[in-house]
């Protein structure tokens, strides 16, 4: 988790900073980079627990840890972006 908090923070910045330059908005800058943030930590958390509860139900995790972790990882992002683009952007 720390290393997916260094990764978030790194990226979150730049994304943030490019969104800034090319929209000349803040709020939106702000809003992407809290999302990439949150759906990396997310990715990292589901990465981490995710074999881990797959193992203990007797599913073998290479075959079903991809599908589920992307499905992960895309839910919480459109769910990050456009909730936090509802509540600040509207």
């Amino acid at each position: 988790m720390a290393v997916a908090t260094i990764n978030s923070i790194v990226w979150a910045v730049v994304v943030a900073l490019i969104a800034w330059l090319w929209f000349h908005d803040t709020r939106i800058a702000l809003v992407i980079g809290v999302a990439i943030s949150i759906n990396l930590l997310a990715a990292a958390f589901a990465g981490a627990l995710l074999p881990l509860l797959l193992e203990r139900l007797g599913i073998d995790p290479a075959l079903a840890g991809g599908v589920i972790l992307t499905t992960v990882t895309d839910v919480v992002g459109f769910l990050a972006f456009l909730g936090l683009a509802t509540i600040f952007l509207l």
